[in-house]
């Protein structure tokens, strides 16, 4: 099966030489110079991952992947020229599946792209006892697996953006069980922490943050110092909704 990528960005010269050596790698691809029209192309074409610039006339990179985690949960791998690590936390704040700072090696991206499908899919289809259960439940919390969708307790429901819905689902395939930070990244984006890397740190401090914004009482996911994070309580697979 070929899968088709999206590059978004509005230097030609670079989308005629990305699309040109991804096709030359077995990839189906399509063009945009802006992602305004992003939505409705989306609808009409059938995308396995994109290949998004952050410096866009228009709308920015960030801006147009926020909207995009409002009605998709298709892979971003988010591009720029700038090598600050705010704009890479940033970009994963708000949704981003990985990060390429300019200039790169197209094989990376390759690399990268390849990594980024094989965990969306397993995240897609899991192989543990999860993975027919349609609702996750865990401290009178409910999670949706395949619609990123979570319940507080008190009933408020919320949708998560596609990081925010596979960290959580690591957290809940690992119930009272330490992750360390090399582990959870290695699950996230194929690979070890690199030093003062604090990336799972950020993300994890925002899907916190997400959840007190439901339930101010939330406190399910532990920091053990040294060591790494753990959720606390247990989980159960249900077949129906519970409420």
């Amino acid at each position: 099966m070929t899968d088709n990528i999206l590059i978004v960005d509005d230097d030609q010269e670079i989308l005629s030489l990305l699309a040109d050596y991804l096709q030359r790698q077995g990839y189906k691809v399509s063009t945009l110079t802006t992602g305004v029209n992003l939505q409705s192309f989306l609808q009409q074409h059938k995308i396995d991952l994109i290949v998004l610039d952050i410096m866009l006339p228009e709308q920015d990179g960030f801006e147009i992947c926020q909207r995009l985690r409002h009605y998709s949960t298709i892979p971003v791998i988010m591009l720029t020229a700038r090598g600050e690590e705010m704009d890479r936390i940033v970009g994963l704040e708000m949704g981003a599946d990985d990060y390429l700072g300019k200039p790169f090696n197209p094989r990376e991206l390759v690399a990268r792209i390849k990594g980024v499908l094989r965990r969306s899919r397993a995240t897609a289809q899991l192989s543990t006892p999860l993975a027919n259960s349609k609702f996750l439940q865990f401290s009178n919390w409910t999670f949706e697996p395949h619609r990123a969708r979570l319940t507080a307790p008190h009933g408020v429901t919320t949708d998560l953006s596609a990081a925010e819905a596979r960290l959580l689902q690591i957290f809940l395939q690992h119930p009272q069980v330490v992750l360390s930070r090399d582990r959870l990244l290695n699950k996230l984006k194929g690979r070890d922490a690199l030093p003062y890397d604090r990336s799972i740190d950020m993300q994890i401090s925002r899907l916190r943050q997400r959840m007190k914004d439901i339930d101010a009482s939330f406190s399910l996911i532990k920091t053990l110092r040294n060591e790494g994070y753990i959720l606390t309580c247990t989980v159960t697979a249900l077949k129906d909704n519970p409420s």
